[in-house]
């Protein structure tokens, strides 16, 4: 080969992220049969129905009363827990007191303890003749056996993933930012709602997304305080259950096709939101 002959041979550029090719096939892979076979069965037997059975199955008035029940207590938890996530977070990051670490690792303790007993305990204490239903049962005010039990062992379960979430990208947060907006004549409200919440904002709707997940799927800590009524505190969740033991798999298998449509559709929508406020306030670009 001459100096001036052109080149014959071509070597493959070396990958900026060394072992992609490797990670992205165990990831698909792993993805496959965590979640997509299983899914793909679920969306499988649910088209096996037929458009006509789906259907009367999806507008059955205890079918479409349970998933009301569901999604609007899991909605409802989801922005308590926002709220007070938030604080909580806060206060973790901000002060030092006395306990904080105590308090710290109790935010943690949803995660560690079993669901059911979760339930056993919220019930323990918010029956009409619990430690808490007690006092309330006199003002006319019930939390055990109704929709709000179920909004209370939602709050429950849920808050960890907002606090979780929203932490670290508040220790991000430098105290100069508040120093600064107050030099610049802000008060306290303004430097909150227009300087800290924004940056907080995509964190915080992650927080929100994952909360309001778990609360439409939760079942343990749910049945045992909700009285499990039909038509009153029925959770989708029981309602399969409660198919599956009559044997009545279509039923079952409609519904939870139904609650994957919804939840599918409201976080994709919350996606949406989360990558808009990315880009509006230039966080996490």
């Amino acid at each position: 080969m001459t100096a001036h002959s052109p080149t014959r041979w071509r070597f493959r550029r070396p990958s900026v992220i060394p072992g992609f090719g490797m990670a992205l096939g165990l990831t698909l892979t792993w993805l496959t049969l965590l979640i997509l076979i299983p899914l793909s069965g679920l969306a499988v037997r649910s088209s096996a129905l037929g458009w006509e059975k789906f259907w009367s199955i999806a507008l059955d008035p205890r079918t479409l009363n349970a998933l009301r029940i569901s999604f609007g207590t899991a909605f409802i938890a989801a922005i308590v827990n926002a709220v007070f996530g938030i604080i909580l977070a806060w206060v973790l990051v901000r002060y030092r007191f006395p306990g904080k670490r105590i308090i710290d690792a109790m935010v943690d303790l949803p995660f560690a303890l079993p669901t059911a007993v979760a339930g056993i305990a919220l019930t323990t204490l918010y029956a009409p003749n619990g430690w808490v239903g007690q006092f309330l049962t006199p003002l006319g005010i019930k939390i055990a056996f109704t929709p709000a039990g179920i909004v209370v062992a939602l709050i429950f379960v849920g808050l960890p993933f907002v606090v979780r979430t929203v932490q670290p990208v508040m220790e991000e947060i430098d105290k100069e930012v508040e120093e600064a907006a107050a030099t610049l004549g802000a008060n306290r409200f303004q430097t909150i709602f227009r300087v800290l919440l924004p940056g907080l904002a995509p964190a915080v709707l992650t927080g929100f997304a994952l909360a309001f997940a778990r609360g439409v799927g939760e079942y343990g800590s749910v049945i045992f305080i909700a009285g499990n009524l039909p038509f009153k505190s029925e959770i989708a969740p029981l309602l399969i259950v409660i198919k599956l033991e009559e044997y009545n798999y279509a039923a079952a298998t409609g519904i939870a096709a139904i609650m994957l449509i919804l939840s599918f559709g409201m976080l994709l929508v919350i996606n949406l939101i989360q990558s808009w406020s990315r880009r509006r306030y230039g966080y996490g670009a």
